[in-house]
């Protein structure tokens, strides 16, 4: 990505960031100052009254993995390797930014002519340290009911034949991240669905009881181990090619790729199975969720319907498709119902931008997911609040030809919000737009299906589940983007699964609400391991 040195940059903070988080490889050649600062200051320039050296650049040192200022053309013969080093390292993945001041990037220089052949990239897959890897095993061996968190690392890695192996050599349920979502078919009997603040029933029961918990290429996020409150009985085995990620919450650390290390400790274990009772347990549960997925999904009847619902209107409008569908989403309340109740049967049906939740990120997220599976039906999922901090991508994805299906859920402002407002016990305000600062007129009444027009899109509004059905049919065999929106409750999710989730509470205050939300709190953190 290019820029100039003022909003240009800053404006790609945002997506360092979410790079950042996510281990993904964007390189970002933002422009900066004039090395001469003879012209200074320039358009757009922000000048550091105590240091003349900084710019607006520097803003990206703590959401780069690398970062770099090239002040002679020469530089580059060092930062560009180092540069597609970190891109296409595993463990380092991330961003990198080499800031690219004004006047050096007119400036000639005689590059050796070896320096543009093509290298050659190889995946590295490290293999596992030998004793890290009999320690990985002393842990699992020890353990009687055992289970797999996967995260985003299992696919990252092309594990996923791995794990199934693994799963099934050794009696194992499975569980999945955000990231790692896809990492297991959703019909497997050992695949007990998301897990976490987001999970499913059949996840977190067995979480609670797990004795061992074999983590895949997970970051170990708050909301994949309940604020650690999930699993705090369980030993932790794992299994990361960053030994950043591997060393959290004490576990037995086990460096390696995540298919190398999960085919070295399956033959490390050899004949090893988790107990009988536990394997029925978890093929139990798992079964019993997918049962009721219909059930919660399925309510068609209502007169505004919750996230859930729409959710299994867009999964059911895909029964016909000869391959499954990608969803894409990236916050809000949607991503944790998406977790929940999403069924895909392969790696990359599942697109949710859950580490940075960025708002924003929906609709440019999805034209990148088509650019990368042109021959896939691509959803994006997305809430009216995200939908008005970036819609005007609809207008590119029509410009390239890249079609989407659009489904905008409308609660009339932001509900995920609200409703965690409230349950830390505060008064509901400037959230959902009824609540906000009002001029005389009130809240502005928004025709979403109007403005997507503007923009070239093919879209309707509708006001039911069956109206939704039948309106991505339509959108379905359109072949130019269509955006359906269907207004939404902001106050009612689907209730089953989930764990808690820790927001700090006020410890004084005036209000009973937030004082009895406070004893809640106090009550959850005793569940915590330090």
């Amino acid at each position: 990505v290019t820029t100039s040195i003022g909003p240009g940059a800053t404006n790609l903070l945002t997506a360092a960031a979410l790079a950042h988080v996510n281990r993904l490889p964007v390189l970002l050649l933002p422009g900066d100052v004039f090395v001469s600062r003879t012209p200074d200051p320039v358009l757009q320039q922000v000048e550091a009254f105590h240091d003349g050296g900084i710019s607006a650049n520097d803003c990206f040192r703590p959401v780069s993995r690398y970062f770099d200022r090239i002040v002679h053309p020469e530089q580059l013969l060092t930062a560009l390797p180092r540069a597609l080093h970190v891109l296409t390292d595993a463990a380092l993945c991330g961003p990198v930014t080499l800031a690219m001041p004004q006047d050096v990037q007119t400036m000639a220089y005689d590059w050796p002519e070896a320096f543009f052949a093509p290298p050659v990239v190889r995946f590295a897959a490290p293999p596992p340290i030998d004793e890290e890897l009999a320690d990985a095993a002393a842990a699992l061996r020890r353990s009687r009911r055992p289970m797999i968190v996967a995260g985003g690392g299992t696919l990252y890695g092309l594990a996923t034949d791995a794990l199934r192996r693994f799963a099934e050599t050794h009696g194992v349920p499975v569980a999945e991240t955000q990231g790692g979502k896809g990492s297991l078919a959703w019909d497997h009997p050992l695949q007990a669905g998301a897990i976490g603040v987001t999970g499913s029933p059949a996840a977190n029961a067995l979480a609670r009881e797990a004795d061992c918990v074999l983590a895949v290429g997970t970051r170990l996020q708050d909301f994949t181990t309940g604020s650690h409150a999930l699993f705090p009985q369980a030993s932790l085995v794992s299994l990361n090619v960053n030994g950043f990620d591997a060393l959290k919450w004490h576990g037995t650390m086990l460096r390696a790729d995540a298919r190398r290390g999960l085919e070295a400790l399956s033959a490390a274990l050899g004949g090893w199975r988790s107990d009988d009772a536990w394997r029925v347990r978890a093929t139990d549960e798992a079964a019993r969720w997918r049962a009721d997925l219909a059930r919660v999904t399925g309510v068609r009847d209502v007169a505004l319907p919750c996230d859930g619902e729409v959710i299994g209107a867009v999964q059911r409008s895909a029964a016909d498709s000869p391959r499954d569908d990608i969803v894409v989403c990236a916050a809000g309340t949607l991503p944790g119902e998406l977790h929940k109740l999403w069924r895909t049967s392969a790696p990359g049906g599942y697109h949710v931008e859950y580490g940075y939740s960025c708002m924003g990120y929906e609709i440019p997220g999805g034209i990148g997911v088509k650019m990368a599976r042109p021959d896939r039906e691509v959803v994006v999922t997305v809430g009216d609040g995200s939908y008005l901090m970036m819609n005007s991508e609809i207008s590119t994805s029509l410009m390239l030809g890249l079609k989407l299906t659009i489904v905008v859920l409308d609660n009339r402002g932001f509900g995920c919000i609200n409703r965690l407002q409230q349950a830390c016990g505060g008064a509901p305000f400037n959230n959902l737009l009824a609540d906000c600062v009002q001029g005389p007129d009130g809240p502005p009444a928004i025709d979403f299906a109007a403005h997507a027009r503007s923009l070239g899109a093919n879209a309707e509004n509708v006001r039911s589940i069956p109206e939704l059905e039948a309106a991505l049919a339509r959108a379905r065999a359109a072949k130019r983007t269509t955006v359906v929106c269907i207004e939404t409750d902001p106050a009612r999710t689907i209730e089953e699964g989930g764990w808690w989730w820790e927001v700090a509470v006020p410890e004084v205050s005036n209000r009973p609400e937030v004082r009895d939300a406070r004893t809640r709190y106090d009550e959850d953190r005793r569940k915590q391991q330090p």
